[in-house]
């Protein structure tokens, strides 16, 4: 069964959303923790809450994923932006082992000048301070394009930081498509080879959710722009042979492409019809 859903707000509450995604054919959705450009967090409402699970049951929904916002940056110079970083991201562990979701990712984070290795290690160390171990909720090291002073752009780098965590268990990886085609892995003519480079580095074993976007900038640009399905330069083919890849087929699909609902909705009946089962 194809498990895809698109980003959609929670503003309006976790039940509000859900509904949304059941409109427009979607059985899954992603959603920002909290305020994804500040750290501003709204309390849980626990009716919305236990409608929400309701509405998740009956339709038969989920894995969900969280995304933490973009102000958290593990590897900053600055190191209030790091501590920050670090209790935005053990609340959220908390919040969304309450709701009981199953998926969290985060952007590894910029090193803001440091260097690559300095920016790294600042993650591990972070990481080691906010993991404990006995988290329900995957999180999720995000596969990123390399822009400016991003790391996560490697399967390496983001190898490195699992290593480094003593307690990984529950630390894996969402694989953004146009991130990765970004970053110079070959995703469209060397599809098999990039997943079995993924798999001896890192182990698709913690590969749990798939960002599935097409993207405006080209092979190896570096640069993060994300576009509508079909119409990037991935390319709905190469998008179709991704999700149909007996590897990952069975990975949650969420999309993080431009425009509305009833985008949305045409996108998810486009892929659903272009799936095998």
């Amino acid at each position: 069964m194809l498990v895809i859903g698109p980003h959609i707000s929670i503003a309006k509450g976790f039940s509000k959303a859900a509904e949304t995604a059941i409109s427009i054919g979607a059985n899954t959705f992603q959603f920002f923790t909290r305020n994804p450009r500040g750290a501003s967090v709204k309390a849980l409402d626990q009716k919305d809450v236990e409608k929400f699970q309701a509405l998740r049951v009956e339709h038969d929904m989920g894995p969900f994923l969280a995304h933490c916002p973009y102000t958290m940056n593990l590897a900053s110079s600055k190191a209030d932006i790091v501590e920050l970083g670090k209790r935005m991201l053990r609340e959220d562990i908390e919040r969304m082992d309450l709701l009981g979701i199953e998926y969290m990712c985060f952007h590894p984070g910029s090193h803001t000048g440091d260097g690559e290795d300095v920016g790294l290690e600042r993650i591990i160390d972070a990481l080691n301070s906010v993991i404990r171990g006995d988290e329900k909720v995957w999180v999720l090291l995000e596969t990123m394009s390399g822009k400016g002073s991003e790391v996560g752009y490697t399967f390496e780098q983001l190898r490195r930081i699992i290593d480094g965590v003593e307690k990984s268990d529950r630390l894996g990886i969402c694989f953004d498509t146009c991130h990765t085609f970004s970053a110079g892995y070959d995703i469209i003519g060397d599809l098999d080879g990039v997943l079995e480079k993924f798999d001896s580095i890192i182990g698709l074993d913690r590969l749990k959710a798939v960002h599935f976007n097409d993207s405006l900038k080209e092979f190896a640009s570096r640069n993060d722009r994300h576009a509508n399905i079909g119409e990037g330069l991935i390319g709905l083919e190469g998008l179709s042979s991704f999700m149909n890849h007996p590897k990952i087929k069975n990975l949650p699909l969420f999309l993080e492409t431009p425009g509305e609902p009833d985008v949305h909705k045409k996108e998810i009946e486009l892929l659903r019809s272009l799936y095998s089962e």
